[in-house]
């Protein structure tokens, strides 16, 4: 779930409620439908070598008895709660004040900083407008510069 999480942005109650029907390995897409998408819009993730391995890994290990890639301990029904496996987790690494939610903040910011525009990210997390997506905008200040110098016609030399 943490490797999903970190290679998609995708929030915690919509990987609960991702079923394989909404994977696809083939095309290397995941969708979130908009019933359980925060801003009630259905979006497409493209999966990374990284999320897509860890999907194939998981469906793997046969656990597709109720169709939810991440099923609860009662039969047919979705996992609702990571807290206690989440604390432990962070225990165990020593990490603290980390919500699961930091971890859609970081592929946000990985993102950003790999110079993706503002409005894909925006499109990825499932943001209604930009004021959510703009948070991330001072990590890529380099972005100003290019900008600023794409005034300058090919092979023109100021100095």
């Amino acid at each position: 779930m943490v490797v999903i999480s970190l290679n998609t942005g995708v929030r915690l109650g919509e990987l609960f409620q991702l079923t394989w029907r909404d994977v696809d390995l083939e095309h290397r897409n995941l969708t979130i439908q908009g019933t359980t998408a925060k801003s009630g819009k259905t979006r497409h993730i493209p999966l990374n070598t990284e999320a897509l391995w860890a999907l194939r890994e998981w469906k793997g290990q046969g656990t597709d008895r109720t169709g939810f890639v991440f099923p609860g301990r009662v039969s047919r029904r979705e996992l609702n709660n990571v807290r206690r496996s989440w604390l432990g987790v962070l225990d165990d690494a020593e990490i603290s004040r980390f919500r699961w939610h930091d971890l859609r903040h970081t592929f946000a910011s990985r993102l950003v900083m790999a110079g993706v525009d503002l409005n894909t990210v925006r499109e990825l997390l499932g943001h209604a407008d930009y004021k959510m997506t703009l948070r991330y905008a001072h990590l890529a200040p380099e972005h100003k510069a290019a900008a600023v110098a794409k005034l300058i016609p090919a092979g023109a030399n100021p100095d």
